[in-house]
């Protein structure tokens, strides 16, 4: 369940004025740990302290943040008081600590999208998660291991994963059935998407066998399931990346196969917005489509008494391929210069609360993000909600197979918000033009690597 806006390069160079200004203070230009301090312990809570909480949740998923802060508030009054602020979209909120970074006045703590990871960890602004969970001895063995992986950094816990996201693959199981096919042998690969699309087309089942918005998200897992990497040096984890790597032959096949798909009249073309795509998907009109777990709830409800709905694992480029999906969603980033001890501690304390099995089973529940607690799948609570929606155990069983390594812990990139909108535009270039394909990633990789060189000299 991703929040988002299509970044322009123009918007993308806006950014990046903004990062060679944000005086970033990481010491080195290797993976190691950021961070602007060591963790206090304990007894640095001395006295009533405020956690200024900035966050981009919004509608339901707000809501059951609001009730979570209010829970803790209430078990620590007195002691700490978690104040939470709206700062609009993820794109938003990390333009604004940007900002804040600028003018000395950073939040306590914020919540950041997947895909900021890189700056964050650079921005030395920050007290890696590690810190704090090796002073208190905690063991982040129950983190799911996938989500840990993506945000750790040299193998250390930079972030606390919170609010996390995988991508599946959604069908409508009335018009798989009319059109002669079994849901309960969905395609894995590209190719088999292809072949069913084909089906559902001839039969009438549905005007289109596929649809999936142009959604750079997409494209890196499809990178990722292939076992590709989708920046150099180990996708930024050995040492910071300075080029991408996203235009080799199994990227350019992508988007070769999605053209084919358009062109052939297989699949729509619904462009950049995540709502047009899966209007399409709740209307009917297309028999599978990609999309986060987030969207299950949603899709559902708009199916009642129209169609069934059905999930299956993300698809693979080719079924043969032994990777796997990258998580999406945002973590929590505890803020060192400029906050005293009691208020980085207390913001710990906070991040410790929403990960204990109860509260990331209520979170899970409330909002369809993945609980980041391998224990809060035992809740009764949580059992109750699989057992309603036993589509999510798609999720469930895809996240355990997830094979960690490399390409599955994604790419930690200072500047990934604005190559993802390149990755976009070579997509979009592709599907509404003549375009070919090779020549689209190409294109997008040499304005990437300008892009990343900028941003790699700007960091100390």
């Amino acid at each position: 369940m991703t929040y988002r806006k299509s970044w322009m390069v123009t918007a993308a160079t806006a950014a990046l004025a903004l990062v060679l200004t944000a005086g970033c203070g990481s010491s080195s230009k290797d993976s190691g740990s950021a961070g602007s301090g060591s963790a206090p312990g304990a007894d640095a809570l001395k006295g009533p302290v405020t956690v200024s909480f900035w966050h981009a949740m919004k509608g339901a998923n707000a809501e059951a943040l609001d009730a979570l802060v209010a829970k803790f508030n209430s078990a620590h009054q007195g002691k700490i008081t978690v104040k939470a602020t709206f700062q609009g979209s993820y794109d938003d909120t990390l333009t604004k600590y940007k900002a804040a970074v600028r003018a000395k006045q950073t939040p306590s703590l914020v919540q950041i999208y997947d895909i900021g990871s890189g700056f964050m960890a650079d921005s030395g602004q920050t007290i890696p998660a590690q810190s704090f969970a090796d002073v208190d001895k905690l063991d982040l063995a129950d983190l799911q291991p996938a989500i840990k992986g993506y945000y750790s950094r040299g193998g250390k816990l930079q972030s606390m994963p919170f609010n996390s996201s995988v991508p599946v693959l959604y069908i409508n199981k009335t018009v798989f059935t009319k059109a002669g096919l079994d849901p309960a042998k969905p395609p894995t690969s590209l190719d088999e998407i292809r072949a069913d699309a084909e089906k559902i087309k001839a039969s009438g089942a549905a005007k289109f066998g596929f649809g999936a918005a142009i959604y750079g998200w997409f494209f890196e897992q499809l990178t990722a399931e292939a076992g590709k990497t989708y920046c150099n040096n180990d996708n930024g984890r050995t040492t910071r990346a300075d080029a991408v790597t996203f235009d080799d032959p199994e990227q350019v096949k992508v988007l070769t196969w999605w053209k084919g798909m358009v062109d052939d009249g297989l699949a729509t073309n619904t462009g950049r917005k995540t709502d047009d795509a899966q209007a399409a998907f709740k209307s009917g009109t297309v028999g599978m489509h990609l999309e986060s777990t987030g969207a299950l709830g949603g899709y559902v409800k708009a199916a009642a008494g129209k169609f069934e709905v059905a999930t299956a694992p993300f698809p693979k480029v080719q079924s043969s391929d032994a990777g796997g999906p990258v998580i999406g969603g945002a973590s929590l980033w505890i803020s060192g210069e400029g906050h005293s001890a009691a208020e980085q501690r207390a913001s710990w304390e906070f991040t410790k609360f929403l990960i204990q099995p109860e509260n990331s089973a209520f979170w899970h529940t409330q909002t369809g993000y993945f609980p980041v607690s391998k224990a809060a799948l035992d809740e009764d609570v949580d059992k109750k909600w699989v057992a309603d929606k036993p589509q999510f155990q798609t999720a469930i069983d895809q996240l355990a197979a997830t094979p960690s390594g490399v390409p599955t812990q994604g790419c930690l990139l200072g500047t990934l918000p604005q190559v993802r909108a390149l990755v976009e535009n070579a997509i979009e270039s592709v599907l509404t033009s003549s375009k070919d394909p090779k020549a689209a990633l190409d294109e997008a990789a040499s304005q990437a690597k300008a892009l990343i060189e900028n941003y790699n000299s700007s960091v100390k």
